[in-house]
């Protein structure tokens, strides 16, 4: 199975583009173009089509954030386990990343797992990704553990994987304040 984030490229020159708050729907194979183009452009070692295919075949959570005009904007995908949500792969499309969109992606799933009864969310990100450590961390996500070589390398050597968990209260609003994303 192929973690979760990686560090993602650096924004090109200029203003990014206007956002509308967006809607989140389940994601389906028809919209693996649109999410493979947005992965090959956020990371180094991006999911490959076949990842996201298997994972919508077996029935893992997935969701897709666009705009009215149809336009992606992110999408995440979580495997629901015993009493756990796993979270595979949180991604905001590079053009709008900042904007507070991973918030609301880690919003909906947390109420997701919230919905299926679950008490607890868990994830690795990449060591050198203190972005999304520093955004989880504002969630309320601990430092529970290291998988030593766990992502493809950057470098000459594989990079290790943090470990993140959090307890979901059940009922409770999301934690953390929104500033990255």
């Amino acid at each position: 199975m192929v973690a979760m984030t990686t560090p993602a490229r650096a924004r090109g020159p200029g203003p990014a583009p206007a956002v509308e708050a967006g809607t989140l729907r389940p994601m389906t194979t028809a919209d693996l173009d649109r999410v493979v183009a947005i992965e090959v452009q956020a990371y180094s070692f991006p999911w490959s089509r076949g990842n996201f295919i298997d994972s919508l075949a077996a029935g893992y959570t997935a969701e897709l954030l666009e705009q009215a005009d149809g336009t992606p904007l992110g999408y995440y995908l979580a495997l629901p386990g015993v009493g756990e949500m796993h979270l595979l792969n949180l991604t905001v499309a590079p053009a709008v990343q900042g904007r507070g969109l991973a918030h609301r992606l880690m919003d909906r799933l947390e109420a997701r797992a919230r919905e299926l009864g679950l008490a607890s969310l868990w994830l690795e990100v990449r060591a050198s990704n203190e972005r999304a450590r520093a955004l989880y961390r504002g969630r309320g996500f601990a430092e529970v553990g290291l998988r030593r070589g766990y992502y493809p390398p950057p470098g000459p050597k594989r990079e290790d994987a943090v470990v993140m968990s959090r307890t979901l209260a059940p009922g409770a609003d999301a934690g953390g304040a929104h500033a990255a994303g």
